[in-house]
């Protein structure tokens, strides 16, 4: 079908080869064999009148009219996605629909198990793909390829609408053998002391504390870094090593890495957990069922009442959106 002279099904040969900026690769994507991926290309280049793409040895590198497109053609086909072709009711109970989401391995733990445990139960044919932060989330969230981002709000932009699930505390931790780390904690000996921190991605983006201590110009001695929260217990476990962790990791690993844990001496607000979404998604009705099924999972008790650092962000109900 042609638009003003533009065949349409090159709109989509154009969205995976921006995307993947390897002409196998992209092919593969939307299932085209190589030869029909070259004349689409060659096609492409015609049209606009632009090489689209020029290789710097063995990296493909977008002309600046390829990178102009790239947002409008992803977006216009996201829209058609969610408009027109996505139109149907959905039924959780028959859907085989797959959810693409990208969380810690924290949030994960204390928190998205009991979303896929639940899901299993009323929607058995649902399935899920959880991804690890990424460097670039809101570059995946605008392109539609992650369905949810679970983080700390402080890490997302006001791009994309988000809801807030459940509020956190940081808290220090050490093994219950260290007899270096005292049940008052300075601030000049937390950071005498040796730590394990968590940072993310290739970037290796730091942590909430970590980030707090750079905006002071604050640097601990870190000996240990690894890349989620869940590997903290066994590297402090036998050693001198103390860490920075949520306080729900500490009881999630209470019974299998007891841990010694202390008020850390930063201050730092608690923070809030919470998920994001595409905007083109905001009206896609299994979005929005997946969204009040982690509202009302993020809104359980799970711990006795009055335990500290437990509370919810939100109480459970339908469609609470928020974008700033």
């Amino acid at each position: 079908m042609r638009f003003k002279g533009l065949d349409l099904n090159l709109l989509v040969v154009l969205d995976a080869l921006l995307a993947e900026r390897n002409l196998t690769a992209a092919a593969r994507r939307i299932n085209l064999s190589q030869p029909a991926m070259s004349s689409a290309v060659a096609r492409l280049r015609d049209f606009f009148g632009d090489e689209l793409f020029s290789m710097s040895g063995r990296e493909r590198i977008l002309t600046s009219r390829a990178a102009a497109l790239a947002p409008a053609v992803r977006e216009a086909l996201l829209q058609i996605q969610s408009s027109i072709i996505s139109s149907d009711p959905f039924d959780p109970a028959r859907s085989d629909r797959r959810f693409r989401i990208m969380i810690s391995d924290f949030a994960t733990l204390v928190f998205f198990e009991k979303v896929v445990e639940r899901v299993a139960r009323e929607a058995p044919a649902v399935s899920f793909e959880l991804l690890p932060l990424d460097d670039s989330p809101d570059e995946l969230l605008r392109r539609g390829e992650v369905d949810f981002l679970v983080t700390p709000d402080v890490f997302m932009s006001n791009a994309h609408p988000r809801v807030a699930l459940f509020n956190e505390r940081l808290v220090c931790v050490g093994c219950p053998t260290n007899k270096q780390l005292p049940r008052q904690l300075t601030f000049e000996r937390y950071m005498s002391m040796r730590h394990v921190c968590v940072r993310y991605g290739r970037l290796l983006k730091p942590s909430i504390e970590e980030g707090f201590l750079l905006e002071h110009g604050l640097k601990r001695r870190v000996e240990v870094v690894v890349q989620g929260f869940s590997m903290i217990p066994p590297m402090v476990s036998g050693t001198a090593r103390i860490a920075t962790v949520p306080l729900r990791l500490v009881r999630h690993f209470e019974n299998t890495f007891p841990l010694q844990v202390v008020e850390l001496p930063l201050p730092l607000p608690a923070f809030t957990e919470a998920a994001q979404w595409p905007a083109l998604h905001n009206s896609d009705p299994a979005s929005i069922w997946m969204r009040e099924i982690m509202i009302q999972e993020a809104s359980r008790p799970r711990e006795a009442p009055g335990a500290p650092g437990f509370t919810p962000a939100v109480t459970a109900r339908p469609h609470v959106l928020c974008q700033e």
